[in-house]
C-alpha cells in the first residue's frame, strides 16, 4: 500500500474488541489514525464535531450491530440524517458476532453498507476493503 488511508472508525460497545481491532489495523499499516468509540452516540458526536473547521470524515467505518443505547442500525438512520459535509466519502462495514441471516440481508439491501464481515477483524479483510474501495491507495 503506497498511501495511507486518511482514518478508520471503529463503533463498538465492547472496549476489548476495539482495542483488538485497533492492534490489528496498526499491524496493517494501514491508516494515518484510528478512532475507536463504544456507542453511536460517541461515533455522532466524532462524526459532528470539527477540528480547524473540518469534520473528521474517517474513510472506513467498522460497525457493531448489537449494542446497547443505539445500535447499529439506529446509528446508520442517524448517519444518513448528517450533512454530506460531516459523512464524506465513507465506506461502511458491519463487523458482527451476529448469526441472523436477516442483519446480512437487511445490512445488503442499504446502499450505505459496503461490507457485512464477522468478527474478529483481520489484517486480510482490511486489505480486501482497501482493495476494492480504495485502489488509488495501491
Amino acid at each position: 500500500m503506497k498511501k495511507k488511508l486518511n482514518c478508520i472508525l471503529l463503533i463498538d460497545d465492547d472496549e476489548a474488541t476495539n482495542f483488538i481491532h485497533e492492534m490489528v489495523i496498526k499491524k496493517s499499516g494501514c491508516a494515518e489514525k484510528i478512532m475507536a468509540v463504544q456507542s453511536g452516540y460517541d461515533a455522532l458526536d466524532y462524526l459532528t464535531e470539527t477540528k480547524n473547521g473540518i469534520y473528521p470524515q474517517p474513510d472506513v467505518i467498522f460497525l457493531d450491530i448489537n449494542m446497547p443505547g443505539m445500535d447499529g442500525w439506529e446509528f446508520l438512520e442517524a448517519y444518513e440524517k448528517l450533512e454530506d459535509g460531516q459523512k464524506g466519502h465513507i465506506v461502511v462495514v458491519m463487523l458482527t458476532t451476529s448469526l441472523n441471516p436477516d442483519d446480512e440481508k437487511k445490512a445488503q439491501s442499504l446502499g450505505l453498507i459496503k461490507g457485512f464481515k464477522n468478527k474478529p477483524l483481520k489484517e486480510e479483510m482490511i486489505h480486501d476493503i482497501v482493495a476494492e474501495h480504495f485502489q488509488h491507495y495501491l
